[in-house]
């Protein structure tokens, strides 16, 4: 997530300087040597002798763990115009212990993500660790091989090494039938993860041996296990200067190197940025640093490579309610992703396209639950303006690949314009000619209107656009990519004013579309037509100047043209048309493929206005029906542009009624979704989830695991008065953890211990509470920055057990001191191995000697004790922790119906009360019944009252949905997909409210509707099998 400012100088944003590219003509065409299937060279990859222009975006399965939903999300990937997605793989998700991989059990299996590329059409980039940060639980790594018993992680250390290559030969021996050499659609394979290290001395080029060989290993081992596309790595930056071969020959080096880059933050936080991006400033470009003499050497002969550009940020730990700032929205989409075409960026990855959620225990401590990441595709799954915004590049991008996937910059200044604030880059195909100019803000953060015309260079000479009046015009943060002598079947578009968005072929016939903001005006030539006509328009205004074989048309949209949007319709002499549009129309404007060619040719593709989704497009060639499928979220009249072939139009199974037909446009109307209402959440039940500060309470070895070692591998010691204390030393890894330590109450009472010091290390945001012989001590609240928490508690409101004299014999009962510790995960990167538990637990007191705790003993997870891999192998090992409730599965669903009075029933309705400081949980079952064809979003809304020292978890059916933090965090909404809730039965949903206040806390808990769609996608698939039931099993865990 580390943003660079220069890899061998592939970012050279200057906005006053001329650079003009002295390009060699003879750039070697590169491949593995394995297979020609993916190759590359300076300007781009090709695939199967095909230049692409990548346009990609992130998303990971196990952030999202209904695979049911997999292909509604890569639908929507798909429909917005992207050839190609990415997904992380996860180490720990796979490997819950040594020895134990599971790549079949539900969202472990990512065969299927694999086989849906190719299904629907799209190249797929693997990238699977080991490492991958991520903002996952220590970046990935499982979390047994936190302890330090594997040696220096990321390197050749051969403990190190023993641990991960069962999992990536794994890995990779899945994928490898999925490579686009063995018919699937996977074309590149990363290794590790902006990782650099390659050099001990890079002036020197001296190699460091440890990192060199461990990426030597992970690349043989992938390719002894079948991976024969190009090996690519991620460089956080490049003033490390490792793995590329354009700068050396040595061990280690991958196939294409490309870069990260966040250029306004990769956190909501933007004081973490700013020691490398410096001080933030909205929608500012970063420049590159000055060329050095390692750059100099670094002559770069492979494509321009983004494998995480920022499509976002994640919110942290005190980030606002529901994301980031604006200034990451629908128009950092605009200017940015074109800023990296006026780079000159061939093969872009967004990061994140669909960020989900941090369900369970799946989060670093940077991170709470949501992972939305300000991402086009939002949490909940529904798009919005960034999704639509980013859907104009996307298809343009694919639209003219063959021409932008080749260029040569010609120039970049401010003086192709006439306003000296804006600055153009020229990009030129070779080959073709075809010209692209980017035009923006010279001063990026500016967000001023400026008008302009603009010079160009033609095949018609040179032109100073406009030429019939007029300007340009770029208002607010935005750019645009205006084109010249690009060829669209047998036409040629001399120059546009207005920025292209697709264009398809029909029946032989051109169908252009060009859209620009509403109330500009734009203005473009076309060869290979001699006249044109007005065939339909909606108040935009449209002037038509006929040439010798050329038209040259211009239009101004309308300033205002409500949620319908502007398109007007221009028919040539020839059949052929040019829509245009104004923004609001182009947000809602598709090109869903006939075929699954991620080339996605013209002639393979319809055109649609109107949905707020179309996923599918499909000519039945025994009804002669075209099969439009998608999503709505109103009533919409819907205008489509298809073949001949097609004698009808039916939308999701349904004919529709054709209002008006103009040569291959057919307009209908469509009906937009029902209502729907939620019923309501009632029929709270509580019940104690703290019975171990209870002085009845039985220690069961089946949950208890003595706490005896007295050496650790963790290069962090522990204070050396007690054994070991660090969870993960006893294979306890998430979630909650309680310690029982029991000390004895000395003869003399005046010695007594007066209280306990204690040191604890949880990660960021982590907290912990503390019981005497069954009576509140005190808590350590936690902090959003700090990782450590180190309080005293005094013994004053606490009873000490007194010896019992029995018969002139004094009898002990000792004392139990209970903490209870909420561990927010494991760091990143080196950070990972640091421990997780108890640095120093110290008695305080009056007495000379120092207080010795007789036992220690840790609860975690269930089965723990068992040393079981995980007890529940469907949700997986990250998914609950070891509190009462969750260890004898009162979050799950079917657990034996709880009655009052054991379960006493609540008061208040919603309010959910823990009198004092404790733990219960509150447990309800509601039934859910969604309509046929409906796509309903659910999310729940956790608020606290006056007092804010809490810490809550939602169960939703046994998967833990949210960590509810009040007073540190500000996530109040919890989105639950489908799946995971039962969108026809019965729904278990248990919050556990741990009070840190012996004053008592309360918790209000609802669920809302985000949205309700009418949906061509079944959501009522039959999702039993991830939402497994509670078993008797579990009592043995109390």
């Amino acid at each position: 997530m580390i943003p660079s400012r220069a890899i061998c100088a592939l970012l050279t944003y200057t906005a006053a300087a001329v650079y003009a590219q002295n390009e060699d003509p003879q750039w070697p065409l590169h491949s593995n040597g394995l297979t020609t299937a993916v190759e590359w060279d300076h300007y781009s990859f090709l695939v199967n002798d095909q230049r692409l222009f990548v346009f990609s975006g992130e998303f990971h399965y196990w952030r999202f763990p209904v695979p049911e939903l997999w292909r509604d999300l890569l639908e929507k990937v798909k429909a917005a115009g992207f050839n190609a997605f990415s997904i992380y793989n996860h180490w720990g998700f796979h490997n819950p212990s040594p020895g134990t991989l599971d790549f079949d059990t539900a969202a472990h299996n990512f065969t299927s993500i694999m086989t849906l590329a190719k299904e629907l059409g799209m190249y797929m980039i693997i990238r699977p660790g080991p490492y991958v940060n991520a903002e996952a639980n220590a970046g990935g790594y499982p979390l047994w091989l936190t302890t330090g018993a594997y040696g220096e992680l990321r390197t050749d250390d051969s403990r190190y090494t023993a641990a991960w290559k069962p999992y990536w030969t794994r890995v990779s021996e899945i994928v490898k039938p999925h490579l686009i050499t063995n018919g699937g659609n996977v074309i590149l394979y990363q290794i590790e993860n902006e990782l650099s290290g390659q050099w001990k001395n890079i002036a020197q080029k001296t190699p460091n041996p440890p990192v060199d060989n461990y990426m030597q290993l992970l690349e043989d081992t992938a390719r002894a296990s079948g991976i024969d596309v190009p090996l690519t790595h991620n460089a956080p930056n490049m003033n490390g200067y490792s793995w590329s071969k354009d700068f050396s020959n040595v061990t280690g080096n991958v196939d294409v190197v490309g870069l990260d880059s966040y250029p306004s933050c990769w956190s909501c936080n933007l004081s973490e940025c700013t020691g490398t991006n410096g001080q933030y400033v909205a929608y500012f470009l970063l420049r590159p640093r000055d060329a050095t003499d390692a750059d100099v050497k670094c002559k770069r002969t492979q494509p321009n490579f983004m494998p995480e550009f920022q499509g976002g940020s994640y919110n942290p730990w005190g980030g606002p309610q529901g994301g980031c700032p604006g200034d990451i929205g629908a128009d950092f989409a605009n200017m940015f992703y074109r800023n990296l075409i006026y780079q000159r960026v061939t093969a872009i990855s967004l990061y994140m396209l669909y960020g989900g959620t941090n369900w369970g225990w799946l989060a670093a401590p940077v991170v709470a639950t949501s992972y939305d990441y300000s991402s086009p595709v939002s949490e909940n799954r529904a798009i919005g303006s960034k999704y639509y915004e980013t859907k104009l590049l996307t298809l343009f991008t694919r639209a003219v690949a063959k021409d932008l996937a080749m260029t040569n910059r010609i120039g970049n200044n401010t003086g192709y314009t006439s306003n000296s604030a804006i600055t153009t880059a020229e990009l030129r195909n070779p080959d073709t000619n075809a010209g692209f100019y980017v035009v923006m803000h010279a001063y990026s953060p500016s967000s001023t209107l400026e008008t302009f015309t603009l010079r160009v260079n033609t095949s018609a000479g040179i032109l100073t656009v406009p030429r019939y009046g007029g300007s340009i015009a770029i208002n607010g943060h935005q750019a645009k990519i205006l084109v010249t002598d690009f060829r669209f079947g047998s036409k040629t578009l001399l120059y546009s004013t207005a920025e292209v968005l697709t264009y398809s072929v029909i029946d032989n016939k051109e169908v252009l579309v060009l859209w620009l903001p509403s109330g500009e005006s734009g203005e473009f030539t076309v060869l290979g037509a001699s006249s044109a006509k007005l065939s339909s328009s909606f108040n935009s205004t449209v002037k038509i100047y006929p040439g010798f074989n050329n038209v040259t048309i211009s239009f101004t949209t309308p300033t205002t043209s409500g949620e319908v949007g502007s398109m007007t319709v221009v028919d040539f002499n020839d059949g052929s048309r040019v829509v245009l549009l104004d923004r609001t129309a182009a947000y809602k404007f598709w090109v869903p493929t006939l075929t699954n060619n991620p080339m996605a040719p013209e002639n393979e593709t319809v055109l649609v206005q109107g949905p707020y989704l179309v996923r599918t497009a499909f000519v039945n060639p025994t009804t002669k029906t075209l099969e439009l499928t998608g999503d709505l979220d109103n009533s919409t009249t819907i205008s489509i542009f298809t073949t001949k072939k097609a004698c009808s139009v039916s939308w999701n199974g349904r004919k529709l009624s054709v209002l008006s037909k103009s040569g291959n446009m057919i307009t209908a109307s469509l009906t937009g979704p029902p209502g729907f209402t939620l019923p309501a959440l009632t029929g709270w039940r509580w019940y104690d989830s703290l019975p171990e500060i209870q002085s009845g309470y039985t220690l069961s070895p089946n949950t208890w695991i003595d706490a005896n070692k007295w050496n650790t591998s963790n290069p962090t010691k522990p204070a050396p008065n007690n054994p070991v204390l660090y969870v993960d030393d006893y294979g306890i890894h998430v979630g909650t953890h309680i310690f029982r330590a029991t000390f004895p109450t000395p003869s003399s009472t005046s010695s007594s211990p007066t209280g306990v010091y204690l040191d604890i290390i949880g990660g960021m945001a982590f907290g912990y509470s503390a019981w005497l012989n069954g009576q509140f001590i005190g808590s350590y609240l936690g902090l959003s920055y700090a990782g450590t928490g180190a309080a005293t508690f005094s013994f004053s409101n606490a009873t000490l057990h007194p010896l019992t004299h029995t018969n002139d014999t004094n009898s002990e009962v000792e004392n139990v001191l209970v903490v209870v510790m909420d561990n927010s995960g494991h760091d990143l990167r080196d950070a990972a191995t640091d421990p997780r538990g108890i640095l120093n637990a110290t008695l305080l007191g009056p007495s000379r000697t120092p207080y010795q705790f007789t036992s220690w003993k840790i609860a975690g997870t269930a089965g723990t004790a068992q040393q079981k891999p995980s007890i529940d192998p469907v949700r997986g090992p990250l998914n609950e922790g070891g509190l009462y409730a969750e260890r004898v599965g009162m979050h799950l669903p079917n657990y034996p119906s709880p009655s009052s009075p054991t379960w006493p029933t609540t008061t208040d309705g919603n309010n959910l009360a823990v009198s004092g400081a404790g733990v219960r949980v509150f447990r309800t079952v509601v039934p859910l019944h969604v309509p046929d064809g409906l796509d309903v979003s659910v999310s729940f809304r956790l608020t606290s009252g006056a007092n804010t020292t809490l810490r809550a978890l939602l169960f939703v059916n046994g998967y833990q949905y949210g960590r509810f933090n009040p007073y540190i965090g500000h996530q109040i909404d919890y989105p639950v997909p489908p799946g995971v809730l039962d969108y026809n039965g019965d729904n278990t949903i248990a919050v556990t409210v741990w009070s840190q206040s012996a004053d008592g806390v309360e918790v209000n808990v609802d669920w809302n509707l985000d949205y309700v769609h009418t949906s061509s996608y079944g959501f009522k698939f039959d999702g039993t099998c991830l939402r497994p039931a509670w078993t008797e099993e579990r009592l043995q865990y109390a």
